[in-house]
């Protein structure tokens, strides 16, 4: 029997839109953006003037469960259905949680009933058995990682009717980081300064958001692929006089997805172009070439020597063991990356 595929973000919107609605939905998970959607939607489904008395948001750490059981099994007030949306439940206790599963295990057909456990996974495993019993839907909002945030940038760009480039996405990415609320602002935001069909290039982005195209991570990661010594330390002067323009915390990651990204294709079978594009996730020939520069100048050894670094200066720009400011720990970074004799 196959396995039954998980609800996307996507997909309940659309199932919304269509009326195909299920009587509990369960929302959790670490990336709140997509939580946050449907929460907005689920708010909006009723028509306005329903609302009033039969709409119901609360706030999981304000409520007890049988609360919340106790407005499911009202009767809509001249309407056909009631909403009740249960906020922030990730601040319910399990065994609360628990307990509203005795009214999820036969629901109202006439209630409508959302638990959004916002930036966390959800307590209570009756509940989440329950909501599957009654063919309701649990959806896991899963973090964003430095690796699938390009993609979904893109994704994003391309639904407004704009286009981007490998390095404009990358740009994005390491000057705001995974936070898809903050990602998604500058992109509405660029979307309604710039024409349909528009690209979103690196001096588009310097002049509208205010990341330098010449200073930031994308460069960074290109020089050190090249080993271009005098083109990273200006890259570095700049960090330092600019602080915001590119947090190291972010700028170490993607030196560390490159030299990660570089090992794996050491150890492929097979090494070719659309081998390395497939198993790597490279969107274009640009990256392409920047993961055969760097095979040509670090060997695997040296590779490993770097991965290493990179973990020791994440470790001690935290405080572990070091109290030298950050700056100079990543200057001594990407010093022992360009100058790596291999020694493990």
């Amino acid at each position: 029997m196959a396995t039954p595929t998980a609800p996307t973000f996507e997909g309940i919107r659309k199932s919304l839109i269509s009326g195909d609605i299920a009587p509990v939905y369960l929302l959790h998970g670490e990336e709140g953006y997509y939580i946050d959607a449907l929460v907005d939607d689920f708010a909006e489904l009723l028509p306005e003037d329903d609302r009033v008395f039969n709409q119901y948001i609360l706030h999981g750490s304000e409520i007890e469960a049988q609360q919340v059981c106790d407005l499911c099994y009202r009767v809509p007030m001249m309407a056909e259905r009631q909403m009740v949306i249960v906020k922030e439940a990730q601040s319910m206790r399990a065994d609360q949680l628990n307990k509203i599963s005795a009214y999820v295990e036969d629901p109202v057909p006439s209630t409508i009933l959302v638990i959004a456990c916002r930036g966390a996974q959800a307590k209570g495993k009756d509940l989440m058995a329950a909501i599957r019993k009654c063919k309701g839907v649990i959806f896991e909002s899963k973090k964003v990682t430095d690796r699938n945030a390009p993609a979904l940038i893109g994704n994003y760009i391309s639904k407004k009717g704009l286009s981007a480039d490998q390095k404009s996405l990358e740009m994005l990415c390491d000057f705001i980081g995974t936070d898809l609320s903050r990602l998604y602002n500058e992109i509405d935001k660029l979307a309604t300064l710039l024409p349909k069909g528009a690209a979103v290039t690196p001096e588009v982005i310097e002049r509208n958001i205010g990341i330098s195209r010449e200073y930031n991570s994308y460069e960074l990661v290109d020089a050190l692929a090249g080993k271009d010594a005098a083109k990273a330390f200006r890259i570095l002067s700049y960090f330092r006089s600019n602080p915001k323009a590119a947090p190291l915390v972010l700028a170490s990651s993607s030196i560390f997805n490159f030299f990660a990204d570089l090992l794996t294709a050491y150890y492929l079978a097979d090494q070719s172009d659309s081998t390395l594009m497939r198993e790597l996730g490279l969107r274009n020939n640009f990256a392409l070439k920047r993961i055969r520069n760097g095979m040509s100048r670090y060997s695997p050894v040296k590779i490993v020597e770097i991965i290493s670094a990179i973990r020791r200066f994440d470790a001690m720009s935290k405080g572990v063991g070091s109290r030298q400011n950050e700056h100079q720990l990543f200057y001594d970074l990407v010093y022992h990356i360009l100058t790596a004799p291999g020694r493990l």
